[in-house]
Formats: structure tokens, sequence, C-alpha cells
């Protein structure tokens, strides 16, 4: 978290590391634990769980630097809890007062766009993206679609925008996601990328 600059929001999103599993949960040993929070908190404020593979292998180099991108070989880099249905992460930014919503390809790039100053919302990919998420972005001026700079997120910042009738397609530059562009221009450049 520290390399990627999200230290200081780590316990914001109450990040933890699955250091010994509980019995039938072992392949989640060894990940990053991403909760999806719901803003009313108490005891039921964790609506599930995700586990990101942040192993040495597949996000560092052999020498040790690290990786522009990972390789996950015989495993996904996500995992979910089983039978759990796509969920929105950071809904929090939903209901916070704001013109805009930022939508991001994954939780780390919702965190860094928060970080940053833009409220985001992160869904894990466009084949998640469900009916009943749409009306959560009506409220808002405009919901920026935060693409990554890929055939993949140029996909999504599109689909996206033609989905939301506010959508507004951002992609970030060639081989950039928002946490890159972020790390390698600054928050005043990104904002500034996005229009706010």
């Amino acid at each position: 978290m520290e390399h990627r600059g999200l230290g200081e929001v780590a316990s914001r999103f109450k990040l933890g590391y699955v250091a010994s599993a509980v019995t039938g949960h072992e392949r989640y040993t060894g990940r990053l634990a991403i909760p999806y929070l719901r803003p009313a908190g108490g005891i039921h404020s964790v609506a599930t769980l995700r586990f990101r593979c942040i192993a040495d292998a597949c996000a560092k180099e052999p020498d040790g630097q690290w990786r522009e991108k990972e390789v996950h070989e015989g495993h996904g880099k996500y995992l979910g809890l089983p039978g759990d249905p796509p969920r929105l992460f950071n809904t929090a930014a939903l209901i916070n007062p704001s013109p805009h919503v930022g939508l991001t390809e994954g939780e780390l790039d919702a965190m860094s766009s928060e970080l940053a100053g833009v409220p985001a919302v992160g869904v894990p990919g466009v084949s998640a993206w469900k009916d009943h998420f749409t009306p959560a972005f009506a409220g808002f001026d405009k919901t920026l679609v935060l693409g990554d700079g890929d055939e993949a997120g140029r996909n999504f910042a599109d689909k996206m925008s033609a989905l939301l009738e506010n959508g507004l397609p951002c992609a970030m530059p060639d081989g950039l996601d928002v946490n890159k562009f972020i790390s390698k221009h600054g928050t005043a450049a990104y904002r500034e990328r996005v229009g706010v």
C-alpha cells in the first residue's frame, strides 16, 4: 500500500492482511483483505470482502524491483467469497455532498481517487455491473468514468458512460490507471485531467 501511495488511507478503508486463515478460507492466506464497508456502520458494517494477491513473486521482479504490470500465473489477482454477488466498493462516496462522483475499475483506483479529493466508487469490472447500480449515480451532475489507459479501460469508460445518463468517459493515458497516474503526475494533475 505504501508503494502505491495508499498508506494513509489503508486504515480509513480498514484494509487488512490474511496472515492465518480460518478453516475453509486457506486460499486467502497471504492476500490483502479489502472490506466493502456500508456507510451506516454498526455491527453489519461490512457487506463483503475481496482478497487481492500481493505476493512478491507476482508484484516484483526477481531483482526485487516493482513490476510495471503484475503477473499472476495459476491464480487470479482477486478472489471473492463463494457465491457473493458483485457489489460497489466505497458506497459512502454516493451519499457525500458533491456535484460529481468517479466510477473506477476496482478498489485501489477508487481509494486513490478519494485520496486525491475526487469521491469515487469502484466496480470490479464492467461485467460485474448490475442494473440496480445505475440509479445510485442519478443525483450527480456528472459521473466521471475513470477507465484504465488500455483498450479494455477505454471500452469500460465508453460503455459505462453510455449506460449512465450523466456519465463522462475519463480514461487514463496509455499504460496508466488512476493509481499510477496519480503516483506519476500528482493529485493536482489528476484533478485537472478529470475536470474538477
